[in-house]
């Protein structure tokens, strides 16, 4: 029998976390770390043919729609800054069709919040930008 080679075997490397499952652990850190202020939570991912808006929440007497941007480190800026007009018309389309589809929210004065987190998606630093853009911007 001929003597076999062996590679020095590594432990098995976990497999990367994909795209989706990153940006939902940064939803939910974003979810919690705005229940923690008081807020109350209404929707998540509601998606419609428009557009997807990540949070939907309650501070008071205000909706509030949230966008939940993560980026790895701020060498390109921060994701607030990665909202593009384009990207605000259609949370605000989005929007518009959830208040369509949830009556009850109608007549509520509503804003538009932006949460940055930045680095691990599993413990992000979380910024919370509240009014970060107007339905007419």
């Amino acid at each position: 029998m001929a003597n076999r080679l062996r590679w020095p075997t590594r432990a098995a490397e976990p497999a990367p976390r994909s795209t989706r499952a990153r940006g939902a652990a940064v939803e939910a850190a974003a979810r919690e770390f705005l229940i923690s202020r008081g807020l109350t939570a209404i929707a998540a991912n509601a998606t419609y043919r428009v557009g997807e808006l990540d949070l939907v929440m309650r501070e008071r007497d205000m909706l509030v729609f949230v966008e939940v941007r993560h980026r790895s480190g701020s060498r390109f800026g921060g994701g607030a800054q990665s909202i593009t007009a384009a990207k605000r018309r259609r949370l605000v389309r989005a929007a518009s069709v959830f208040l369509g589809a949830n009556p009850a929210f109608a007549t509520w004065p509503c804003r538009f919040d932006v949460v940055e987190a930045e680095g691990d998606a599993d413990a992000p630093r979380l910024t919370w930008i509240r009014d970060a853009f107007r339905a007419d911007d």
